[in-house]
């Protein structure tokens, strides 16, 4: 067992919270309780101090707590939320801030997990199942409520799970094999900006959501992955992964080439222009009355240039995003490109595309077969197409793989 924050909030369930301290202590993990004030309404934190062997924080504002809250959330293997409340993972969901527990959870580069914990009325609330959804979203787990009779007196689904349920949930977490343990891995991700002048530049829409899901999903499972991204404010939560920057096609090519000779699994799913301004102006090109054309030239084709210097062993993916012929388009990419199999997605597809923390994409493979998923968050879609990776790189292990 790691080390482990166990947040609680205010609910009746919270009373179960001293004994889910004892067996993760037990278990030989380093527990750090923290409690919102509704929480502390239930069991007192005099109590946790106790069993945890540590003081219990439970107010962001106070002087021992000030900095705790982000250095917790470094510190930490897995932040457990045990019980959840309806109001708790509607604070979550949203990114509210106003308690210890919810400032931790903004500062957490570590896995996440929920307990939830509440009436069945509110568990099946649809406010309810979209803050879970857009938890999901975010990559954290969901430890599955269970069913039986509640606070209320009703019988149904929404109470939390027993603290045996949960220690074994975060066990089989941490005992997931890395079957990519050893192997190196490159991702791009993002868009590629393409200047007219000191000012301008042809782009795209590309956030660079997917292929960052997709380098986590990776290290998760042991690879030691280089992630070559584009101009975007985003970045990876995982401090393990290598973040090379890169602004126009050509920086993304250069950086990758740079690497891919010592690489095992290539996955290229940067949003990368097609064409760049022929000529660049050195200042700013001024507005007239006529109208302005701009000559274009292609870029370098990255895929297309690794695939001829792909080598025996190395496994070369490639996304495909298209407005019409998709699958037909995307074969073609696939064979001219030379790449193991590549990640369709369509612009048709609601939910799917630029800037959606959901994707739907259809996976299609050289030797003609193809799978196509529902629309799913994209740390979900990454889980797929990662379980596809183990499957071509060692077929034995693919069942087994789970990267969350």
């Amino acid at each position: 067992m790691k080390k482990v924050i166990l947040g609680i909030s205010g609910s009746i369930a919270a009373y179960k919270s001293a004994y889910l301290t004892r067996l993760l202590v037990k278990k030989g993990a380093e527990v750090r309780v923290m409690m919102t004030d509704s929480a502390t309404a239930f069991i007192t934190p005099l109590t946790l101090s106790t069993l945890s062997k540590h003081p219990v924080l439970t107010e962001v504002r106070s002087e021992s707590a000030w900095n705790n809250h982000v250095e917790l959330g470094l510190w930490a293997d897995a932040l457990l939320i045990a019980p959840a409340t309806a109001n708790t993972l509607a604070k979550l969901a949203n990114g509210l801030c106003d308690n210890i527990l919810s400032a931790v959870f903004l500062s957490a580069r570590c896995p996440v997990f929920v307990a939830p914990a509440m009436d069945v009325d509110m568990w099946q609330h649809p406010a309810t199942r979209t803050n879970l959804e857009r938890l999901q979203a975010f990559g954290v787990q969901v430890i599955p409520v269970e069913y039986g009779e509640l606070a209320s007196g009703l019988i149904g689904d929404g109470r939390m799970a027993e603290p045996e349920a949960i220690v074994d949930f975060l066990e089989t977490h941490f005992r997931r094999p890395q079957l990519l343990h050893g192997k190196k891995a490159l991702v791009t991700a993002g868009p590629t900006f393409e200047a007219l002048d000191p000012v301008r530049y042809i782009g795209n829409h590309s956030t660079g959501k997917m292929g960052i899901a997709v380098a986590e999903a990776l290290a998760r499972q042991g690879a030691e992955v280089t992630l070559v991204l584009g101009p975007t404010a985003l970045l990876p939560d995982n401090p393990g992964i290598r973040i090379v920057h890169a602004i126009s096609a050509q920086d993304m090519f250069d950086a990758c080439l740079a690497v891919f000779p010592h690489m095992d699994i290539v996955v290229l799913a940067a949003a990368v222009a097609d064409y760049r301004p022929r000529d660049y102006s050195t200042v700013k090109i001024k507005k007239t009355e006529a109208d302005m054309n701009i000559a274009l030239a292609k870029t370098v084709d990255i895929a297309a240039a690794l695939g001829r210097e792909k080598h025996a062993g190395q496994l070369l993916i490639g996304f495909a995003l298209e407005t019409n012929n998709e699958e037909s388009n995307a074969l073609s990419k696939l064979e001219r490109k030379n790449l193991d199999f590549i990640v369709l997605n369509s612009l048709r597809d609601t939910g799917a595309g630029f800037g959606h923390d959901t994707n739907k994409i259809v996976i299609l493979r050289r030797d003609g077969t193809k799978t196509a998923f529902d629309l799913k968050a994209k740390p979900a879609v990454a889980e797929d197409i990662v379980r596809e990776i183990v499957r071509a790189a060692n077929p034995s292990d693919a069942a087994s793989v789970n990267t969350q």
